[in-house]
C-alpha cells in the first residue's frame, strides 16, 4: 500500500494492465481509512492500493484513476476523473453521489450493500427491545435514584413491519425470528416474497391497512422518490397509538415535522432515529427532549468489521475487472 500511486507505476491505472486501487481520503464511523485499504490490499495482493490523503491528490492521482473507492465524489473531482471505469460507493446508499453524470460517463458504480446486515440488524433489535422493556423509564428513575415500578411490555404476539427487504431488512427479519412476532415486509415487487409472514407492496391500500395493525415499524428502505416522506402526517395517524418507529434509513422518508407532532400528542408511543432531517440534528431542535425518543448519531452501521466486510466485495471486484476488463459484471452493481 502506498500514499502515492504515481511514486509505484507512473499512473493509478497501472502500467502493466492491472487495475490499482484508489482510495479516497475520507473514512467512515471514526475508523482510519488506512484500515480499509490494507485490508483490500490482503483481499487482493497484486493490485496497487494507493490512498489520496489531500485534495490535491485526490485531483491529482484521480486524473488516471480507473477504478476507485471512496465514500463520496463529488461534482468537483468527478471533473479530474478522466479514466473512471469503476467507482466502489463504500456506502449501501448512493443518492448522495451525481449518479447521472456518473451514469452518461458509462461509469460501474458498486455499493456496500450487504455490509451493514449484522450490524444495524443488531442495532434495530436493540431498538424495539428498548422500547418493550421501556429502559428509557428504567434510564430515568436510575438517574433519580427513584426505586420504583413501572409497566413493560412483550414483544411476543407484536406486529413488526419493515420496509425495504434488501440486505439489512432481510437481517432484521432474521433477527426477529425467534421473538414470536408477526412480521410484514414492504417491498417495491411484493411479488417476490421475502423472509417476513407477508409482503405488501407502497400501494396506498396496502400500506396504510399494514400500518393500522403494526406495533413496530422499521424503515430500512433506500430514499427514493417512492420514501421521501413515506411516513407522513396521514401515515402517522395511521399508526397505533402504541406504535413504536425505528429509522435506520434515511431521515426524509419521515416528514419530520408530523412525526414531532405525533410525539407531543402522543399519537404513537416512541421512535429511535439513527437517521434525521435534517442532519446532523441541530441542538435547538425539540426531538433532542423527548424522553421516548431515542437519538443515535447515524451509528447504526458502525461497526468495527465494517472495513473488512466492503473490502471483500471491492477486492473481488477489482480482481474481476483486471481479468475481463469494463465488460466484467461486478457485485453490488447500481450503475452498469
Amino acid at each position: 500500500m502506498t500514499d502515492r500511486g504515481d511514486e509505484v507505476s507512473g499512473q493509478v491505472g497501472g502500467t502493466d494492465g492491472r487495475t490499482d486501487v484508489l482510495v479516497l481520503r475520507r473514512g467512515t464511523h471514526g475508523i482510519p481509512v488506512d484500515e480499509y485499504a490494507g485490508a483490500i490490499e490482503r483481499r487482493y495482493p497484486d493490485a496497487t492500493v494507493t490512498i489520496a490523503r489531500t485534495p490535491t491528490e485526490e485531483r491529482e492521482l484521480i486524473a488516471d484513476a480507473r477504478f476507485v473507492t471512496g465514500m463520496t465524489l463529488e461534482d468537483t473531482l468527478l471533473e479530474s476523473a478522466n479514466r473512471l471505469e469503476v467507482f466502489a460507493c463504500a456506502y449501501a446508499g448512493t443518492d448522495h453521489l451525481p449518479m447521472e453524470e456518473l451514469e452518461a460517463r458509462g461509469v460501474t458504480v458498486t455499493n456496500a450493500s450487504g455490509v451493514h446486515g449484522p450490524n444495524i440488524g443488531e442495532h434495530v433489535l436493540g431498538s424495539i427491545l428498548y422500547f418493550t422493556r421501556r429502559f428509557h423509564v428504567a434510564r430515568r428513575r436510575q438517574r433519580r435514584r427513584e426505586w420504583r415500578h413501572y409497566k413493560a411490555n412483550e414483544l411476543q404476539g407484536s406486529t413488526v413491519t419493515i420496509v425495504g427487504l434488501g440486505a439489512i431488512g432481510q437481517a432484521v427479519a432474521e433477527r426477529l425470528e425467534p421473538f414470536g412476532v408477526e412480521t410484514v415486509g414492504v417491498r417495491y415487487s411484493p411479488e417476490n416474497g421475502g423472509p417476513t409472514d407477508e409482503v405488501v407492496g407502497f400501494d396506498d391500500e396496502a400500506f396504510h391497512h399494514t400500518l393500522a395493525r403494526t406495533d413496530y415499524l422499521v424503515l430500512a428502505c433506500p430514499l427514493t422518490e417512492t420514501t421521501r416522506g413515506l411516513i407522513d402526517r396521514e401515515a402517522l395517524l395511521t399508526l397505533d397509538p402504541n406504535a413504536v418507529v425505528v429509522n435506520i434509513a434515511r431521515g426524509p422518508v419521515i416528514d419530520t415535522d408530523a412525526l414531532v407532532d405525533a410525539i407531543r400528542g402522543e399519537r404513537i408511543r416512541g421512535a429511535s432515529l439513527d437517521v434525521t432531517d435534517p442532519e446532523p440534528l441541530p441542538e435547538s431542535h425539540p426531538l433532542w427532549n423527548f424522553g421516548n425518543v431515542q437519538i443515535t448519531p447515524h451509528n447504526a452501521g458502525h461497526t468495527p468489521k465494517y472495513y473488512d466486510r466492503l473490502a471483500d466485495i471491492v477486492a473481488e471486484n477489482a480482481r474481476r475487472f483486471d481479468a475481463e476488463g469494463p465488460n466484467a459484471t461486478l457485485e453490488n452493481e447500481v450503475i452498469s
